[in-house]
């Protein structure tokens, strides 16, 4: 198992009761290093694999000498929420968005989210291979974390503020699917639950497929739809469509969710738009890796700094609240410092109902900076750090990859980020989720954006072809 962006990840043929039992402990033995703790929260998505993997942690926990808690079915960010509640450590299982035949361990402690330290210190204190511990004699089942976030948002965003809109969910196979619908139900919306499965759906919400991008337009026009929703497999990534059935980028989602809920700092990787900056609605933007954990980092630093109210977001949408938010009549959003979908899925839709307007309109308030993404599927790191070593050190490369277009600057804070000479950005990037080269592109229009994508896909896939 590898850690990437988020938590651990592997193969599910590789995960073994065994090896996943050890990762746990080893998470465990390094937190009671410094922290003490009783008990171990547990929780999971719905791929076929995390019920299994799910009774492993718990069997771990209990041979580490811990009381194992399950709370069910979840979102990622219900159980982080609920972990801060009780001040104790949670164990997410959940590959969020990547294909069902890999899955992964994403670890909390009581303040949040593991950082990069803790992910060294982690697998450090990992044992040599042994057999996995017996099944957990005495856990302890609750299934109260869903209904104190579901109440998170309900409280915060008040009654009736959604009254009428018709808002279509696309469940698939989501932890929180009906979460999602309750919420929005509870905020006087008329949700309309589409595409709801028994089989693992892999969304990726910061690479929309062609075919689900097709199907959510079909959707909207066939239902009459204000807007559609959805998130990723465990609910901390979200996906919004307009009126019009056009799919949000995730980026965009974070940025007007920022400027919703009044934040003054924003946290947020290299891959996201330049529209954060070309907005001028912040007072400080800093720029991180690529991984919340980075950006995690860079949310401290910035209330370290005197931020009143800063947030994270990545280019997924995933929403990270550094601070406490103040909404109408004085009502509150406590932080959450770790990925979230529903916050900034709620604060837009109710933004662009308080205007009076569709959802299209609130998205182009923004400046006019467009972004696509996709990815090279089946490339190992043996193949993809090559090209990107060649692209960092060398002019000739970059040159080759770009068909003569000029670059400005060169960023290597992870991959290789390249700002054209007429403003335009090309940024290419290992994943650490899985073998995949990941490509973004950001240009003056969506056409120009996916244009200029095609073009270095299509490049960067012969340089990597398996020989």
């Amino acid at each position: 198992m590898k850690f990437g962006t988020s938590g651990l990840r592997g193969l599910v043929s590789e995960m073994t009761d065994a090896v996943c039992a050890a990762h746990v402990a080893a998470f465990l033995r390094h937190l009671a290093a410094t922290e003490g703790f009783d008990a171990v929260l547990v929780g999971r998505d719905l791929r076929p694999s995390s019920p299994r993997i799910a009774a492993a942690s718990a069997a771990a926990i209990e041979a580490e000498g811990r009381v194992a808690i399950d709370c069910g079915v979840l979102p990622t960010p219900a159980l982080a929420l609920e972990a801060a509640r009780r001040g104790l450590p949670a164990v997410m299982v959940s590959g969020s968005h990547i294909p069902f035949d890999r899955n992964g361990l994403k670890f909390y402690r009581a303040a949040g989210e593991i950082t990069k330290a803790d992910e060294a210190g982690i697998l450090a204190a990992l044992a040599p291979a042994s057999p996995a511990p017996p099944p957990a004699a005495r856990i302890v089942a609750d299934d109260t974390a869903l209904a104190r976030y579901r109440a998170r948002s309900v409280d915060f965003f008040g009654p009736g503020p959604l009254a009428g809109r018709r808002i279509g969910v696309w469940q698939h196979s989501a932890a929180g699917r009906d979460l999602v619908v309750e919420i929005l139900a509870a905020l006087g919306a008329k949700p309309i639950a589409l595409g709801r499965t028994d089989g693992f759906v892999p969304i990726d919400t910061e690479a929309v497929a062609p075919a689900d991008a097709a199907r959510i337009a079909d959707w909207v026009a066939e239902h009459r739809l204000d807007a559609l929703v959805s998130t990723d497999g465990d609910g901390d990534r979200p996906l919004v469509a307009d009126e019009q059935g056009a799919v949000l980028r995730g980026d965009a989602v974070g940025v007007l969710t920022a400027r919703v809920l009044g934040a003054d700092a924003v946290a947020t990787p290299l891959n996201a738009t330049t529209a954060i900056e070309r907005s001028g609605w912040f007072a400080r933007v800093e720029r991180t890796r690529i991984g919340s954990p980075f950006v995690i980092a860079a949310l401290e630093r910035l209330a370290a700094a005197g931020a009143t109210l800063p947030v994270g977001f990545e280019a997924n949408g995933g929403f990270l609240l550094g601070g406490v938010a103040t909404g109408a009549e004085g009502r509150t959003l406590a932080p959450l410092p770790t990925r979230d979908a529903m916050t900034p899925i709620l604060a837009l839709l109710a933004a662009a109902e308080a205007a009076g307007g569709p959802l299209s309109a609130l998205a182009a308030t923004l400046p006019a900076r467009a972004t696509a993404s996709d990815r090279l599927q089946e490339v190992p790191e043996a193949r993809s750090a090559p090209l990107l070593a060649a692209l960092a050190a060398d002019a000739g490369a970059r040159t080759a990859l770009l068909a003569g277009l000029a670059v400005a600057a060169v960023d290597t804070r992870d991959g290789v980020r390249m700002t054209l000479a007429d403003g335009d950005i090309v940024h290419l990037r290992a994943s650490g989720n899985a073998p995949e080269l990941r490509v973004y592109t950001e240009c003056a229009t969506p056409e120009a954006a996916a244009r200029l994508l095609a073009a270095v896909l299509a490049r960067a896939a012969e340089r990597v072809a398996a020989p």
